[in-house]
């Protein structure tokens, strides 16, 4: 029998369909505290697709370097649970410490440094060993958590004590602290680690730290019209990798702002649903996801056109979001 070839449009076609599996969607994994589950968003479809229970209030979420582990705080459970994203069931949990709230994965991907708000403590957990080396004494009330990019430093936020602390990472003792303004929340390094973002939400203003010297080189305040400034609760901040932009979820202001991250000016704020509370990007950093905890819902914000694009229903009390392709 004689055969013809393809034409070389057919037959480049039947080569890309032979090494194409399915594609695959970026999901968002967002906790909500009072249904004790996560909620899991299509980011293609822009749709819930799945609700995973867990365990009691669950708050802080974090991804494992190959993105194949989640890492769950289940704040009234005292623990934190560790689910496999893949069969999305949970593994095993971890010891934590009481009531974790947030946390950050050292970047060897092993050391996870918890908060414990009821302990003014940290605890550093192995996560492959399930051992905790450490529990250190830190302000009252911790809350929230960061590595610096090189792993030397942890730091934490006190909301009573209104400090930053800053803990060595080889010797995970607490090696100095940062006043900062009333009840500070969150914390991120910029890309290179030389710069430290603090969130204070009473205060209402976000602290920029230089690293090195540990002190203040600028301060952030808002102000947006026909908002009274006292709903003006500075939470979750996102730096994007490139370093031209900060994002600041504002509480129950129910706007994010939008910063250059150089200049510090206040470029636009967006409304977004009722108490903004934490963020994340889309992988290629497009789209920004804020979960909104009072309106129980989840804002998507294209962030070259500056606006909230879509707003999708999840569970009570969103917390936190994390993406993963």
């Amino acid at each position: 029998m004689r055969r013809f070839p393809l034409p070389r449009h057919l037959a480049l076609a039947a080569l890309l369909s032979l090494g194409a599996g399915p594609a695959v969607a970026e999901l968002a994994y967002v906790s909500n505290e009072k249904d004790d589950n996560l909620s899991v968003i299509d980011l293609d479809r822009l749709e819930v697709v799945d609700t995973i229970a867990v365990g009691k209030r669950p708050r802080g979420l974090a991804l494992s370097s190959d993105r194949r582990l989640l890492y769950i705080c289940a704040s009234d459970s005292d623990t934190v649970q560790v689910l496999d994203l893949a069969t999305r069931e949970i593994l095993h949990e971890l010891p934590s410490g009481e009531d974790p709230e947030q946390f950050a994965l050292h970047p060897n991907d092993r050391w996870l440094f918890i908060a414990n708000e009821d302990d003014a403590l940290a605890t550093v957990v192995d996560t492959r060993s399930r051992q905790v080396l450490a529990q250190i004494d830190v302000g009252v009330e911790p809350e929230g958590m960061a590595v610096s990019p090189d792993g030397r430093l942890a730091v934490n936020t006190s909301e009573t004590t209104n400090m930053v602390h800053w803990i060595d990472v080889e010797s995970l003792a607490l090696v100095d602290n940062t006043l900062v303004d009333q009840r500070p929340r969150d914390l991120v390094f910029n890309a290179d680690g030389s710069l430290l973002w603090v969130s204070a939400e009473i205060g209402g203003t976000v602290s920029i730290i230089d690293v090195a010297s540990r002190e203040i080189r600028h301060k952030l305040r808002f102000a947006i019209r026909g908002v009274h400034p006292d709903k003006v609760q500075p939470v979750g901040v996102e730096l994007t990798d490139d370093g031209r932009y900060a994002f600041v979820a504002l509480g129950p202001a129910n706007h994010v702002a939008i910063v250059d991250a150089r200049s510090y000016e206040v470029l636009d704020y967006l409304l977004v649903g009722r108490r903004a509370w934490h963020m994340a990007f889309d992988t290629d950093q497009r789209r920004l996801l804020v979960t909104n905890g009072v309106s129980g819902d989840v804002s998507v914000i294209d962030i070259a056109e500056r606006k909230v694009t879509k707003t999708l229903r999840v569970g009570r009390f969103p917390w936190d979001v994390v993406v993963t392709p």
